[in-house]
């Protein structure tokens, strides 16, 4: 038996900076290739947040090309169940009726020289679920995968919103996998949001010496703890400089993974490393940040690495999450129908009063 799918929904919609709308809009159709998905739960990113509110980063400014689009529904950070594709669709993604599916956030080409190398997540001319009008994103009842997309199975025995969280761990083990952790290392992991704690669980399951969480929050600092932290520093009462340097007789840390997009933390990360560490990027910032290069090449000889999205790592993600392993009903803290939408991004920008956020569109 087969969902009656609805010729109109309801869909969140973007017209421009703070300007998001919970609309009557027709469900998408499906063309050959692809699956129409009923969708069950849907996260809110900061990089949501932080396109709703304008950032230069995805709206341009006089130096740089706008990147996100109106008009378009926001969301990457999605599950839900299959109720329409063809057998093209199944065959290609190994997926049946009425499976619970996830997808990767973004939707490559598979033509241009990343895509072609397997750096599918650096495809040059890529769509990203929820920022183009060719790829509307999760915020509404019903969305299509493409036929470009990747699309992955999970679980339907676990809660909807656990499920759409493979997308934020998805990118905190790929920036793991970046920091080519070992035995040895004092890795050290700036913030504890979602992004943050999917990096200490995956640097906890590198199993290093220690894995050292920092935070502002006293309660975010005991979910670290619970995934895999054995050390944390709440910077607003410690000095998370004297207890690294306690740590390491002195060196610095081996790691550091910044996952907060706040600007203080590229220099706090900077000066916490060792001579010879390993520096990783994941956050997405708001405006330009600038530091003194020179600590990174004349005074320690840094490694400095970006990591971008969860190439490769996704089956690893659903893995963990179905696994148990993480206090996901800690880490999806609150669930709110899809009418509240503007409640759950204040929630996400307020920083203090929740963890993961995800919309529920039924």
């Amino acid at each position: 038996m087969t969902d009656r799918i609805p010729e109109k929904m309801q869909a969140v919609v973007c017209h421009g900076p703070r300007d998001y709308r919970l609309e009557e809009v027709a469900v998408p159709l499906r063309r050959p290739g692809e699956a129409l998905i009923r969708v069950e739960a849907v996260g809110i990113c900061a990089s949501d947040l932080k396109c709703h509110d304008g950032a230069a980063k995805f709206w341009g400014d006089e130096n740089r090309a706008a990147w996100a689009e109106t008009m378009v529904i926001p969301g990457h950070e999605f599950v839900g169940r299959v109720v329409e594709l063809d057998d093209a669709a199944a065959q290609r993604w190994h997926i049946s009726m009425g499976d619970r599916v996830v997808s990767e956030q973004i939707v490559p080409c598979w033509e241009c020289r990343y895509c072609k190398r397997g750096e599918y997540h650096m495809c040059r001319p890529h769509d990203i679920f929820g920022f183009k009008r060719r790829t509307p994103g999760g915020m509404a009842s019903y969305m299509v995968l493409p036929a470009e997309a990747l699309v992955h199975r999970v679980s339907g025995d676990i809660p909807a919103q656990h499920a759409a969280f493979a997308e934020p761990l998805a990118c905190s083990l790929h920036a793991v996998e970046r920091a080519l952790i070992t035995f040895d290392d004092v890795v050290v992991i700036a913030g504890c949001g979602p992004i943050g704690l999917g990096m200490v669980a995956g640097a906890r399951a590198k199993n290093p010496m220690h894995v050292v969480a920092l935070d502002l929050a006293p309660e975010k600092l005991e979910l670290a703890r619970a995934c895999g932290a054995d050390i944390t520093v709440n910077i607003a009462t410690d000095d998370a400089l004297a207890v690294i340097s306690a740590l390491t007789d002195g060196y610095g840390a081996d790691v550091y993974l910044e996952a907060t997009g706040h600007p203080s933390a590229v220099p706090q990360g900077l000066n916490l490393l060792r001579k010879l560490g390993r520096y990783i990027e994941y956050g997405v910032f708001g405006s330009d940040v600038s530091v003194d290069w020179s600590i990174i090449s004349d005074d320690k000889e840094l490694d400095v690495l970006g990591a971008h999205l969860g190439p490769h790592c996704w089956p690893a993600a659903i893995k963990m999450i179905e696994s148990g392993a993480l206090p996901m009903d800690r880490i999806c803290s609150h669930q709110l129908h899809l009418s509240e939408f503007q409640q759950g991004l204040d929630l996400v920008a307020s920083g203090s009063e929740s963890v993961k956020v995800t919309l529920i569109p039924a």
